[in-house]
């Protein structure tokens, strides 16, 4: 059977990287796509692999990684768009630079990779699937601070995350009928590289404790897979029970 093909974005580090072992264990061709080396993950990596490092941010980047991805693996069965950046500054004090980095990294980018890998890609074979991690943020505008702003996700975090959930029911409702899903998964308070030195408040959770990049990467694995070809236009929240 031929491998599928997957790209992955911010797979250097975190969820990313879980995400990128879990579908390699899978005997999926991963496309590794980080502004930093992916070094610690390519060591976990069981199967074949391709690593490109540039700033997803730029569309001609973009354009190089889906052009080479079909250069050598010949097509692009899954999309992952997971890195992102997550500015913790209020309302009263975010910079304009500041919002834009994260609507342009998260949001943006998220789009400008589903447009280029759909068309013509995903079309031309009928089959796909995009996974889009969002957040739990963007479902209910993130964690109440009580006055405090000192490692609450800021305002440019939740709208882009609430905008990535939205874009992806506008997509699967687009793309259903070429046999294409497109789901999110938004997870809770995890332990990554963005969520280190933060205290969050998770004695409320029904499952108290942190989650770890695996169990998103477990999600994101499901819905990647063709047991999940009668699911689309969900958002997953792995969270703990938090929001519900």
């Amino acid at each position: 059977m031929e491998k599928e093909v997957a790209i992955i974005t911010g797979a250097a580090s975190g969820i990313g990287q879980a995400i990128a072992i879990a579908l390699s264990e899978r005997n999926i061709c991963t496309i590794l796509v980080d502004k930093n080396p992916c070094t610690e993950t390519i060591q976990q990596l069981t199967g074949d692999f391709f690593e490109h490092n540039g700033d997803i941010n730029s569309e001609a980047f973009i354009d190089e990684v889906i052009t080479n991805t079909i250069k050598h693996f010949g097509k692009i069965d899954i999309l992952v768009n997971n890195a992102g950046t997550c500015g913790r500054s209020s309302l009263e004090t975010m910079t304009l630079e500041e919002w834009t980095r994260d609507i342009s990294t998260n949001l943006q980018s998220t789009f400008l990779f589903i447009q280029k890998v759909v068309y013509p890609h995903m079309k031309e074979q009928k089959y796909g699937r995009i996974i889009n991690i969002s957040s739990i943020s963007g479902m209910n505008g993130g964690a109440i601070s009580e006055g405090e702003t000192v490692g609450r996700s800021g305002p440019a975090y939740a709208a882009s995350k609430g905008g990535v959930i939205a874009l992806t029911k506008w997509v699967a409702k687009e793309i259903g009928f070429l046999h294409i899903t497109c789901n999110s998964v938004a997870p809770g308070a995890t332990e990554t590289g963005i969520t280190k030195g933060v205290n969050y408040e998770i004695s409320n959770q029904p499952i108290n404790r942190m989650g770890q990049p695996s169990e998103i990467a477990a999600a994101v694995a499901f819905l990647a897979s063709k047991e999940a070809s009668y699911i689309t236009g969900q958002v997953l929240a792995v969270d703990g029970g938090l929001y519900m």
